[in-house]
């Protein structure tokens, strides 16, 4: 780590997190890299608790060379030199932080009391009785406004020596200001409770380390909030049993406790509104109000009456005119709901026409209103909960498309959306694909965001994977038989006789039909063992190399293994993008990166236009004393340095749940025994249906059998659908 000195000029940017990019003059430094600014400025990026442009720095940190705005340095930790020399002290009390103290006065206090001025104005400021012309007033302000300087910067250190980085120390002084010390003396695990961005562990070794009893009712009560959050994160649960909770206690706390002190402690929880007990079951307060609120706002939309449109019949043949399309009966029925209701679901599995449908709802709700074509965009919204399905939807709507996050204005630093129920969107109509991924806590944050009469139409295949995060939405909608869903049945999106959307359905109705394999050219399964599959991987890769990086995808079910992601990626790599002095090359970790590779994106960068699950490839690599990857996504070429590196992967094989919202024309899918637990229904299904022309499954045909027949994956504990039948309790 290494270490700037010299003083703060001005800001670029700051949020109410502490967080900052500012204008840095270096004086000093101990770092070769970083010697030539000594006497020039650089930018730099942090967390600050408070920065003026009278005292001097030392910024603690690493020189980055960002993506977008080049060379910075990020500061890791920081300490401030108080002034010492009379000069200095003269300048710091006039700087304006002391009202009413001018040069004249200043430079009276400090021949006065010397080099020890702040000091003494602090622990006796009495002493400046002694200085002619300075008043009761001029006292009262200087020793008070030291006072607080002092007692902000003593409170970052103070979290500094317990342990915490500044980022964190600006989170919790952000949160608490002066109250910071008494609340963490009085219980350290309230942190846990009110700042999303710091881990229980971290404040747990903090805290046992600060001498907090492994047993206090106070780590119980946290240890409970993060059990609850961790299921709900790893299975999709709602909600949880008490014995659940009572016997994973012990697990996190490290000891055994007694039943009462545990009891007490979800008493306590309550009593604080952290948690809700409804009928036995134990729910995060967040989600038991989402849950509800999403019930509620679905009951309401789906009460009100429909509304008539004159000559509907008229437009639906205009409108078939204008696609040169005949819709059939059940498609038909899904657009005219759609336009005469205020909530609609349409579900349907792959070829039933979902997108053929969404552009007819567009071009029906623009005819009978009377809009432009940007008019409409000022009405509607389309969504999808991830970057390549809103692209998909766009593309394939011939309408603008976003991401939920974006149309709700996430901001990662306030970890809040800036589109909320204080600030509600001004569209009047939305329409949501893939909503099968939206989980309910997003669907919640987007439902709060509308206005109560924002008319919404949710459009996806409750048979594909459920939410990355908790909650099953789509499919406790539908199952509750509460509210209006239209679902299509016809075999609608590719040629009659389609064997890949056979095999989707084959799965979903778990049975396979061994005929069906090898008939036709869009279907084939290769049949060999365990250890031969990568060698028919790579064949079949072969015949497709040519082919775009868009239109080729091998979709694997899990990372590790004989016939992981991993392994296949390093494969293809070696044959299809081999070491050459012609392309540069570098290593992250244990994986080399190589000029013209394929890579998929794992987080959302809004600023830079990319978004998880987007694939592209390596444009150039600079792998010198300066190190950059430029990656390049459908024409956008995204620039990286080494601290976000780890923002992407290899991508010849990526994992099925990364796939979601995708479709590619060939798939490749491995399938064998060796998958275990990854082999269910939903998985397989979702991969299956990522194929719209050639489908290659590969492997152990009873393998694709026991995964069509395994639904260990349909059991999320959720209340949606039965708060939208038995009513909110």
């Amino acid at each position: 780590m290494a270490y700037i000195k010299g003083n703060y000029s001005r800001s670029i940017y700051e949020n109410n997190t502490g967080y900052v990019i500012g204008i840095f003059k270096v004086s000093d430094t101990d770092s070769e890299l970083l010697s030539d600014y000594i006497g020039r400025s650089i930018t730099f990026t942090g967390y600050f608790h408070e920065l003026n442009n009278m005292d001097t720095y030392i910024f603690y940190g690493e020189k980055i060379n960002h993506e977008k705005y080049g060379e910075q340095f990020r500061v890791d930790s920081y300490e401030r030199v108080k002034p010492e020399e009379k000069d200095s002290i003269i300048e710091f009390l006039t700087s304006g932080l002391f009202k009413g103290i001018g040069e004249k006065k200043a430079k009276s206090i400090v021949d006065v009391l010397g080099k020890d001025t702040l000091k003494v104005i602090l622990e006796n400021p009495s002493n400046l009785l002694l200085i002619p012309k300075i008043t009761e007033k001029d006292i009262n302000i200087l020793h008070n406004k030291l006072k607080e300087y002092e007692s902000s910067y003593e409170t970052i250190m103070y979290l500094s020596d317990l342990g915490f980085n500044t980022r964190d120390s600006m989170l919790i002084y952000n949160t608490y200001k002066s109250k910071t010390k008494s609340i963490i003396e009085e219980d350290i695990y309230r942190l846990i409770l009110d700042i999303n961005d710091i881990t229980f562990k971290k404040i747990d070794l903090i805290a046992l380390n600060s001498g907090v009893e492994k047993d206090s009712i106070n780590r119980i009560k946290a240890s409970i909030i993060y059990i609850m959050n961790e299921i709900s994160n790893t299975y999709g649960h709602s909600y949880y049993s008490y014995l659940e909770l009572l016997n994973l206690i012990p697990r996190v706390l490290g000891i055994s406790i007694i039943e009462d002190s545990f009891i007490y402690a979800l008493n306590e929880l309550v009593k604080d509104s952290r948690i809700v007990i409804v009928d036995d079951r134990y729910y995060l307060k967040d989600m038991y109000e989402a849950e509800t609120f999403i019930v509620k706002r679905f009951r309401m939309l789906n009460s009100k009456e429909n509304k008539p449109i004159k000559k509907l019949k008229d437009n639906l043949s205009d409108l078939e005119k204008f696609f040169n399309i005949k819709y059939n009966e059940v498609q038909l029925e899904a657009i005219k709901k759609a336009i005469e209701k205020d909530f609609l679901i349409i579900t349907g599995g792959p070829g039933t026409g979902k997108t053929t449908i969404i552009k007819a709802i567009l071009e029906l709700y623009r005819l009978i209103n009377k809009l432009s074509y940007e008019k409409l965009n000022e009405k509607i919204a389309l969504l999808a909960p991830t970057g390549r399905a809103a692209k998909r939807m766009s593309e394939q709507a011939m309408f603008p498309a976003s991401t939920i996050h974006r149309f709700l204005k996430w901001q990662k630093e306030q970890n809040r959306f800036q589109i909320n129920e204080y600030n509600k969107s001004n569209v009047e109509f939305v329409i949501i694909d893939e909503a099968s991924m939206i989980d309910t806590y997003l669907m919640n944050s987007l439902l709060k965001g509308l206005s109560a009469n924002c008319k919404i139409i949710i459009v996806g295949d409750d048979h594909q994977l459920p939410s990355v995060g908790p909650g099953d939405v789509l499919h406790d909608l539908i199952e509750s038989n509460m509210l209006e869903v239209v679902k299509l049945r016809d075999e609608y999106r590719q040629d009659e006789g389609s064997n890949i959307i056979t095999l989707a359905y084959d799965i979903r109705n778990k049975t396979i039909n061994e005929n069906i394999f090898n008939i036709k050219e869009d279907l084939t399964f290769i049949k060999c063992l365990d250890g031969d599959v990568i060698t028919n991987i790579i064949d079949i890769y072969n015949t497709y190399k040519d082919l775009d990086y868009h239109e080729l995808q091998i979709l694997v079910p899990m990372y590790k293994g004989l016939n992981g992601i991993d392994i296949i990626n390093e494969k293809i790599q070696d044959l299809f993008n081999k070491k050459s002095s012609n392309k540069k090359e570098i290593k992250v970790g244990e994986v080399t990166f190589r000029e013209g590779d394929k890579v998929i994106q794992l987080t959302n960068m809004p600023d830079e236009n990319v978004y998880n699950g987007d694939i592209g490839i390596i444009h150039e690599i600079i792998n010198s004393k300066k190190k950059e990857i430029h990656i390049e996504y459908d024409s956008n070429i995204v620039k990286y340095t080494p601290s976000n590196f780890n923002n992407f992967r290899l991508a010849y094989s990526i994992s099925i749940h990364k796939s979601q919202g995708s479709e590619f024309d060939v798939v490749i899918i491995p399938i064998v025994k060796g998958y275990n637990k990854m082999l269910y229904q939903k998985l397989i299904y979702t991969a299956v249906t990522r194929c719209k022309s050639k489908l290659y499954l590969v492997g152990d045909i009873n393998a694709l059998k026991y995964a069509s027949i395994n639904d260990r994956d349909d059991n999320r504990r959720t209340t949606i659908k039965d708060y939208l039948i038995n009513g909110i309790k």
